[in-house]
């Protein structure tokens, strides 16, 4: 990714994949580093950490190699926190979260999220506690703009997805521009693609989730750019870089 006339591959920086694992085989990870933890909770409510994380879905691999193709250079860490049929809960989501920033990842990938209002509190201690700690959180809108946790909550950078959108480009729904009271829950949001995986061909996983795959690469080459500014500046450079969205991209 170029920024300031310098190309930027995210050296030296962590994305964590809070997802189904990552299968450290895959080519398409060949000379990444990756490293990680699955977490499960017992009857009780107690977490429990293991140290196999292996994908046997393959959502968080594909996931991990849409962040590597923007930025190649990133070490993954993998959090497994779905079964193989990607079931999870917003319990394990916000362990995800504080194992991530406790190990001291800059970028933490959550390509999914929960619909309950109920669990937003919460995500948003945990999502707090990220950012505190110097961590970027992103996180997947919901696919038919209905409310989405951690997406919506103020200390997320919420992304969400149009099939017309280029691969290439990404837009910011500035509140200013877009207000609520006419946007939803686009506002304050950013747009980009996600329904081409990283080898040219349509694959099974793609939406607003994979869009935010492809955010989290550009925001740890940014962060790459950017290592000595707080996270907060380096939200505000994306917001710069991001385009205006327009009617063209399916947005009237």
């Amino acid at each position: 990714m170029r920024f300031r006339g310098t190309e930027y591959t995210g050296k030296g920086v962590t994305v964590a994949v809070i997802d189904s694992g990552v299968n450290v085989n895959d080519p398409r990870l060949k000379g990444v580093t990756v490293e990680g933890w699955a977490i499960t909770l017992s009857a009780t409510g107690h977490a429990g950490i293991s140290g196999d994380f292996h994908d046997d879905n393959g959502h968080g691999t594909d996931i991990a190699a849409a962040i590597v193709a923007i930025a190649p250079e990133v070490r993954i860490v993998a959090i497994k926190i779905m079964d193989e049929r990607l079931r999870t809960s917003a319990d394990l989501m916000a362990a995800g979260i504080e194992t991530a920033f406790r190990h001291g990842v800059e970028v933490i990938n959550l390509s999914l999220g929960t619909p309950n209002m109920g669990k937003a509190l919460l995500l948003r201690d945990c999502c707090g506690l990220a950012v505190d700690s110097g961590s970027i959180v992103l996180a997947a809108a919901h696919p038919k703009g209905d409310r989405a946790y951690p997406a919506d909550l103020p200390e997320t950078v919420g992304v969400a997805t149009h099939p017309e959108c280029p691969i290439e480009k990404f837009y910011y729904f500035d509140p200013r521009r877009f207000p609520r009271a006419e946007w939803g829950n686009l506002t304050d949001k950013f747009l980009t693609h996600g329904y081409e995986l990283t080898d040219g061909e349509r694959g099974g996983f793609k939406g607003s989730g994979m869009a935010t795959a492809y955010l989290s690469g550009r925001t740890a080459c940014l962060r790459e750019a950017l290592h000595d500014q707080p996270a907060d500046d380096v939200i505000k450079a994306m917001r710069h870089l991001a385009l205006t969205p327009s009617p063209q991209i399916g947005y009237a």
